[in-house]
């Protein structure tokens, strides 16, 4: 059984916003996640900060999904920052190599502490 997958944004300021998300990070979920952060690029938040602590499972699914958005912040000249990531996932993180590529913070205040301030270029 999937739990609902929420997005929540708790923070926009400029050219960051922070988005909170809860629940599992599944086959029937990842696209929500998707839409929601390409959603939130879209309307001028290129650097986004996911913020996870309501995360309860994450499985490859998920992991693309967390690729994509990347990517898509990637492509509009942002930056994608992951937050209070739990423990497994941390760790599954750190295996598949993936935590070298999103930096994470223990907080999103300790992620928007360290935010880009490089104003992206137009597209």
């Amino acid at each position: 059984m999937t739990d609902d997958l929420t997005l929540t944004t708790t923070h926009t300021d400029g050219h960051l916003a922070a988005l909170h998300v809860r629940g599992e990070i599944d086959i029937h979920t990842a696209p929500a996640l998707r839409t929601g952060a390409l959603d939130v690029i879209a309307r001028g938040h290129p650097h986004l900060i996911l913020d996870l602590t309501g995360v309860t499972f994450c499985d490859s699914s998920g992991f693309n999904a967390l690729i994509g958005v990347m990517r898509c912040t990637m492509a509009a000249n942002g930056s994608l920052t992951l937050a209070a990531v739990p423990d497994r996932l941390s760790r599954m993180l750190d295996l598949t190599g993936l935590s070298t590529v999103m930096p994470s913070y223990p907080s999103t205040e300790a992620a928007m502490n360290a935010r880009p301030t490089a104003t992206p270029e137009p597209a």
